[in-house]
């Protein structure tokens, strides 16, 4: 018969598995952020039913945040293409580069001329406003497991009523509930971590854009932070963005934003090593392979869950004692 905890660990790897086949990664990134909000809150009131309630607030928060910002986006959109257009064909003229566009409606077309007809385009908006819907139904549902869960933890929660104490079922629900415990402990590390340089980074960034008084501030602010929870790619992602924004007003703002964003970068290699590194110990080339995997496995949620598997993996062997006699020889020999 399988062992309680061999059977707890496979659980966890066929969680994880699923999620990637299912495409189920970002209502389990849902369940991790909204559990790991809800343990912040609960640190500062001391009680669940409050932070049940503070939470509650914030998600409706982060909800009408959420609208606001995409209506913006969709409305600054034509703005910022009909300003940065104009520079773009004067660049490429210079250069005798013949674009396929030369106002924002040109280049509504020439989009869909490259997805393909018009009828295979708007299929491929009702696709993606489909798979949309879809994820904003498994994101709420997340939310509400999460606070479930919270508020009465653990998978067998009448163990005390049962005839016979330590059952089997009652002994794996445990052994489960530690290997997700241990997984959730991983996950707050790494984006506790990911958070502190996030907001580092937005503050910095938030500096300069009102400096400069670049268009559109409020919302690549909320971009900059956004993306700043995902490793590595997320920072490169935002600084595209600025630096195309800040190009829409003169070639000039955007080498000084370029400039600018780089001295970020180099502020943050500090900061990974003092704030990540003191918590995660992986180096660098393992992290980097770890999110091309996880990209490929779940696209952009597997680029948050890349270094909370890598990092929950090294937390979990540094808890097996190997024996003597398989030790390395280098090991042995030391």
């Amino acid at each position: 018969m399988i062992t309680p905890i061999r059977l707890s660990y496979i659980v966890l790897a066929a969680t994880i598995a699923l999620a990637a086949v299912l495409h189920l990664a970002a209502p389990l990134l849902v369940v991790l952020f909204s559990y790991f909000a809800l343990r912040q809150l609960y640190f500062m009131t001391r009680r669940k039913w409050l932070a049940l309630i503070l939470f509650g607030v914030l998600v409706a928060g982060i909800a009408a945040a959420a609208i606001y910002f995409t209506r913006a986006a969709i409305h600054a959109l034509p703005n910022v293409a009909d300003t940065s257009i104009p520079s773009a064909s004067a660049w490429a003229q210079k250069r005798q580069i013949e674009l396929p566009f030369t106002d924002f409606e040109s280049l509504k077309q020439a989009v869909i001329d490259t997805l393909g007809q018009e009828a295979n385009y708007l299929r491929n908006v009702a696709n993606f406003a489909k798979s949309a819907t879809t994820t904003i139904v498994f994101s709420i549902l997340g939310i509400v497991a999460a606070g479930s869960l919270f508020y009465k933890t653990g998978l067998d929660p009448h163990r005390g009523t049962h005839r016979l104490k330590n059952n089997l079922y009652s002994v794996c629900c445990d052994e489960v509930s530690t290997r997700f415990r241990d997984f959730y402990r991983s996950f707050a590390t790494v984006m506790g971590a990911q958070l502190t340089i996030s907001l580092i980074n937005t503050a910095l960034t938030a500096i300069f854009l009102m400096a400069v008084h670049l268009p559109h501030t409020t919302l690549l602010i909320a971009v900059t932070f956004l993306c700043g929870l995902v490793p590595i790619v997320g920072n490169l992602v935002s600084n595209t963005i600025i630096v195309f924004v800040a190009l829409t007003v003169s070639p000039k703002l955007a080498i000084g934003a370029l400039v600018f964003l780089i001295g970020i970068h180099k502020l943050e290699y500090l900061l990974n090593s003092k704030i990540i590194g003191e918590r995660i110990r992986n180096p660098v080339w393992l992290t980097l392979v770890a999110l091309i995997i996880g990209e490929r496995l779940m696209g952009v949620p597997g680029l948050i869950l890349a270094p909370v598997v890598l990092n929950y993996l090294r937390v979990e062997m540094l808890t097996i004692e190997v024996p003597r006699a398989i030790q390395p020889v280098e090991v042995l020999n030391r």
